[in-house]
């Protein structure tokens, strides 16, 4: 039996069902629409165990300070953790929308029927998943494999051979831990030589292309795990997420600790360390320079600063 999808409105009881508020025009567009007091349980929007909720629809007019209380109750619900939210205000109150609230989105009232739907569907596709044979979204990362093409928030990624075998292969495994050992057998293959470092490697890769989108967690002497993905991370640069990370390691480094590297010390499982440079695969010449170059920058850089505190070597220059 499909399951009924719907459209929650949450706002204050006597307004919810005006005539140019957005349950009365969602319906008028053809839409599902089930409506709910701010001070009401969110369960009884669910009639029933096949209801499933598309989008939810924060009235909060004049009071855009009740809006992030009403979201926070809504989330308590486990039916609506991962439901996109919209928060609708008058013009007057923009600049009250905090966005650290947690909305998706925000509307304008009075509404414009065509842009309310519009805006509704653009959330409901942000936070939606599938897996078709020729398609797969997590996210904000869509892929299409009879392309061979990333894209991040409709923005395309370009990915090595590897990484999009790689990204691809999480991708279908979500929710579940993947070692390193399953990865390079069903990634690079059975008679691959190289060790496990070499996926490391090539999650860093993605991670650096992919930022907070590709939310990809090492879990110690485990492997990887793909989670679902943070609110608001669109793209691999300025989300939320990626300012959040940000901001704890400058906060590590205050308090004089050293900011860590999720696979940094992550050993391979069998202590085998070939496959490192990952000089051998021959989808991988491009980036490897790159990555060698800083790297000899420090040794070049290293000596003539050791030579700089020799007080020695600082008479020899001088003279």
């Amino acid at each position: 039996m499909a399951r009924r999808s719907f459209i929650a409105i949450v706002g204050h009881g006597p307004d919810l069902e005006r005539e140019e508020g957005a349950a009365s025009v969602l319906r008028s567009l053809g839409a599902d629409v089930r409506t709910l007091d701010l001070w009401d349980d969110p369960p009884r929007l669910f009639h029933d165990d096949e209801s499933k909720a598309r989008a939810i629809v924060v009235e909060a007019l004049d009071r855009p300070d009740l809006a992030a209380a009403a979201l926070r109750a809504l989330r308590r619900e486990p039916r609506l953790e991962e439901v996109g939210a919209l928060v609708a205000v008058s013009v007057a109150q923009i600049a009250r929308i905090e966005p650290s609230s947690g909305f998706d989105d925000f509307l304008l009232v009075p509404y414009v029927p065509a842009e309310l739907y519009a805006r509704v569907r653009l959330v409901e596709w942000r936070r939606s998943e599938f897996a078709t044979e020729e398609r797969v979204k997590v996210g904000a990362i869509v892929i299409d494999r009879a392309a061979h093409d990333v894209s991040v928030g409709g923005m395309h990624v370009p990915l090595t051979a590897k990484e999009f075998a790689l990204l691809s292969y999480v991708c279908e495994r979500r929710g579940k831990v993947v070692s390193r050992t399953e990865l390079l057998r069903r990634v690079w293959g059975s008679q691959y030589e190289g060790g496990a470092r070499t996926v490391d490697i090539h999650v860093r890769r993605l991670r650096a292309k992919l930022g907070s989108a590709l939310p990809l967690v090492t879990l110690r002497g485990a492997g990887y795990r793909l989670e679902s993905p943070l609110p608001g991370s669109g793209g691999p640069e300025g989300s939320d997420a990626s300012r959040a990370q940000q901001r704890g390691g400058a906060g590590a480094e205050a308090h004089g600790e050293e900011p860590r590297d999720d696979d940094e010390g992550d050993d391979d499982e069998d202590g085998d360390d070939q496959g490192d440079a990952d000089e051998g695969d021959e989808d991988e010449g491009e980036g490897e320079g790159e990555a060698e170059e800083p790297a000899q920058g420090e040794r070049r850089s290293g000596p003539s600063a050791h030579d700089a505190a020799t007080p020695g070597r600082e008479r020899r220059i001088t003279r």
